[in-house]
């Protein structure tokens, strides 16, 4: 950015923009119950990998966990899709996050009688991957049901600081508990904290009609959307990015557990302030861009997240020092939001209304999709490898790709 529009962006930052989207009452809902909940998943997720590599002593399994969770969305994500266009999506979000609750408790029951075992971990991953394959397209298509067009950038990000203050202070949680009395009580906290998003979307209330019925099947639906995506060139651009992120950018936070052991020297504790760090760093992040209101230099400050945060992924794989370390996980943090909030935004405001379930089911795909495969292979490199060797290897891939990306498609850094 030059310096005449880096001194824009400090004058747009402001406090009043950012929480403008909590002047509707169904968003405060959603805020709220959405803050409870999340503190739990992240809870649940840094125990269960922590866990998973007690149990193993594998890298590579942390992969297959990964993997195991995100194989779902590639059968079920772009169908999920679909539903959020034909269904009421509140109900439908009812139904899931029940769904993610009973599983958080079954998991909670097999670690409190000490019979958790790896196969069952990768099951229950698998089946919280398939609740979640149906949850994400219509949680991103919900928010213009609650908030409109006008407040729709700033309640992507407020989403994405809502996710992210759980991150930040879950994981650092979720280590200590972790410490002090195991890894069953973090997944049912988890478990427990469902009921707060689930009492939030009770009490929501919502328009009559919010759906229109379809004349059309289902896959007629879906090759219809795919077939907008595909067509569409500056979504297509957006999502383009988000696959090489997820391939190559933040799949090295899979490895954090063993990066904490074995690169680091720690422990449980360790892993949670490393994850926390990420978490502290992408809630930085959102703030920034919900406090900068409705601004028009989107695509630009896209590009540059683009290009810091394979750079400091790099950083990352040759420090030592944990204080550093956590550092520089703060700065990932940062930059890695501004990719996925900002194409997110673009994305909900390039759709066209009647396809937003459809094209939030492909774009969620190549979040959830890409993820578990890129657990995989560097689940596997890191094996083979070794960690930093492996995380060198995936944020180099991602830079060389953004680098052709903002060179091939210039008008992405027009996008407003």
């Amino acid at each position: 950015m030059a310096s005449s529009e880096i001194e824009n962006f400090r004058r747009q930052i402001s406090l009043k923009h950012t929480f403008s989207s909590l002047r509707h009452r169904n968003y405060r809902l959603w805020f709220w119950g959405q803050l409870v909940s999340l503190f739990g998943t992240w809870m649940q997720i840094t125990a269960l990998g922590f866990l998973v590599y007690e149990l193993t002593r594998s890298s590579a399994y942390l992969g297959y966990v990964g993997f195991a969770a995100g194989l779902p969305s590639w059968f079920f994500m772009p169908m999920g899709g679909v539903i959020a266009d034909r269904v009421r999506r509140r109900t439908l979000l009812l139904i899931t996050q029940t769904s993610m609750m009973a599983l958080a408790f079954i998991l909670a029951a097999l670690a409190f009688l000490n019979i958790v075992r790896p196969w069952e971990i990768i099951l229950l991953a698998f089946l919280l991957g398939i609740a979640n394959a149906f949850d994400a397209p219509a949680r991103h298509a919900f928010v213009p049901d609650m908030v409109g067009r006008d407040d729709l950038t700033n309640a992507i990000a407020l989403n994405s600081t809502i996710f992210n203050s759980a991150t930040a202070i879950g994981p650092a949680v979720a280590g200590i508990t972790y410490a002090l009395v195991g890894p069953a009580w973090c997944f049912m906290i988890n478990g427990l904290s469902f009921l707060a998003v689930i009492a939030a979307l009770s009490r929501m209330r919502l328009k009559a009609g919010e759906r229109e019925a379809s004349h059309s099947s289902a896959f007629q639906d879906l090759r219809e959307g795919f077939r907008y995506v595909f067509g569409h060139p500056m979504i297509r651009t957006l999502i383009s990015l988000i696959v090489v992120t997820s391939l190559f950018g933040v799949s090295f936070a899979v490895l954090l557990p063993a990066w904490a052991v074995k690169v680091l020297g720690g422990d449980a504790t360790t892993n949670g302030w490393l994850q926390s760090a990420r978490g502290v760093g992408a809630l930085i992040g959102a703030l920034v861009i919900a406090s900068l209101g409705r601004f028009d230099f989107k695509g630009r400050l896209l590009t540059l997240g683009s290009f810091v945060f394979p750079l400091l992924v790099l950083a990352f794989s040759l420090v030592r020092w944990l204080p550093l370390s956590l550092a520089v996980l703060i700065g990932t943090g940062v930059a890695v939001i501004f990719i996925f909030n900002l194409a997110n935004a673009l994305v909900q405001t390039l759709v066209r209304d009647e396809l937003r379930g459809r094209v939030m089911g492909i774009y969620s795909l190549t979040f959830f999709g890409f993820l578990p495969v890129g657990a995989l292979w560097i689940g596997t490199m890191a094996q083979r490898f070794g960690e930093t060797a492996a995380v060198l290897m995936n944020a180099g891939i991602m830079l060389l790709l953004c680098t052709a990306i903002a060179i091939s498609v210039p008008e992405l850094r027009r996008l407003k």
